[in-house]
């Protein structure tokens, strides 16, 4: 089997080759239009430098176990019926904090289509910012 790919492969170069490139232009196009993502240490910039605000999608247990100092609330399940609240965050850089980085991507495509103008993506999510061992402030679950 293995063998008739590659043969298909050499005998349509171009085809292929132009295949790789639309597959990949692709996954680029999908990854940035829920917002760049960005490392940790990159958050950490723009929330220091530019007054970037952090929203975690994380539901409210999880947020209360362990969250970014300055993160407002806002878990996916809501955000419809909470839009007014950031409305005036428009022109505000945010970035969008979830568990592992899988909710962010679809929340900021929407938050875009809503106005938003520069909506950013922590990558990896909570789960990264935790193994790169930064701080989070915790409150007791009741």
């Amino acid at each position: 089997m293995f063998e008739q790919i590659f043969e298909f492969i050499g005998n349509h170069l171009l085809l292929s080759s132009t295949f790789i490139f639309l597959a990949i232009a692709f996954f680029i196009n999908e990854g940035r239009q829920g917002g760049v993502k960005v490392s940790p240490t990159e958050l950490v910039g723009l929330v220091n430098r530019d007054d970037a605000k952090i929203l975690d999608l994380r539901d409210s247990k999880e947020y209360r176990l362990g969250h970014i100092a300055g993160s407002q609330s806002f878990p996916t399940t809501s955000i419809e019926s909470r839009l007014g609240e950031i409305d005036h965050l428009k022109q505000t850089t945010l970035i969008l904090v979830c568990k592992m980085g899988q909710h962010s991507g679809p929340t900021g495509k929407k938050l875009k289509s809503l106005g938003f103008e520069d909506v950013r993506r922590l990558a990896g999510g909570m789960a990264e910012w935790n193994a790169s061992n930064l701080p989070v402030v915790k409150k007791e679950v009741s």
